[in-house]
């Protein structure tokens, strides 16, 4: 960790729990148009993609589509922040670690970031934040993390890319950033952690022994 500068986040299954809104956000689309609610394998779907690919997902209809992305043009995913369960850690470990390491968020979400970061009294706790509308091409393409090295003017060995998915795992790979696993086992990664609390034990030790 000796050379870390850089500590970027997931935001959904590592920053926080987002089942309960998530489920609730495109299961509200899915009823509006008198369709079921999502099955388990279409939220894994949901819970890493961004909200227009989900809805390519989850409407094969074109017409159908059509209109589910004009719909959720015209709502507002606000009412659902407050469903998202914040992980215990991440306020204690980001005020511990950000006195020696810039902070960043690299997520597929769109224009929600926002209201997550405000809702949940994150002002301030992060230095840079890359959304899907920030890039061409989220991901699992690198476009993200490629765009946290180059506003920090850093190489990909100076970062560190906290994330818990598939999604997340090619990303960093392509952006040759080292992964730090969360809560998943299966992910090839350089550090695995269940807990942001050994996160902010391993950054410590390694500024320490560094």
């Amino acid at each position: 960790m000796k050379n870390t500068k850089v500590v970027a986040f997931d935001c959904d299954g590592v920053m926080f729990d987002s089942v309960k809104a998530n489920t609730a956000y495109y299961n509200h689309i899915l009823f509006h148009f008198g369709l079921p609610a999502m099955t388990p394998e279409q939220f894994v779907f949901a819970n890493m993609h961004t909200s227009e690919k989900v809805l390519a997902h989850l409407f094969n209809d074109p017409e159908m589509l059509a209109a589910a992305l004009l719909y959720r043009s015209r709502m507002s995913y606000r009412p659902f922040v407050r469903e998202m369960e914040i992980e215990p850690y991440l306020k204690p470990v980001l005020q511990a670690i950000r006195p020696h390491y810039k902070t960043a968020i690299a997520t597929n979400r769109t224009d929600s970031i926002g209201w997550v970061i405000s809702d949940h009294g994150l002002e301030g706790l992060f230095d840079f934040v890359v959304s899907a509308l920030d890039v061409r091409f989220p991901k699992p393409d690198p476009e993200p993390l490629l765009k946290i090295l180059a506003h920090f003017e850093i190489a990909p060995h100076e970062a560190l890319y906290v994330g818990d998915s598939e999604l997340d795992e090619m990303a960093a790979c392509q952006a040759g950033i080292p992964l730090v696993a969360y809560n998943n086992s299966a992910l090839n990664a350089a550090h695995h952690i269940r807990s942001l609390k050994e996160l902010e034990v391993m950054l410590v030790c390694g500024r320490k022994q560094g």
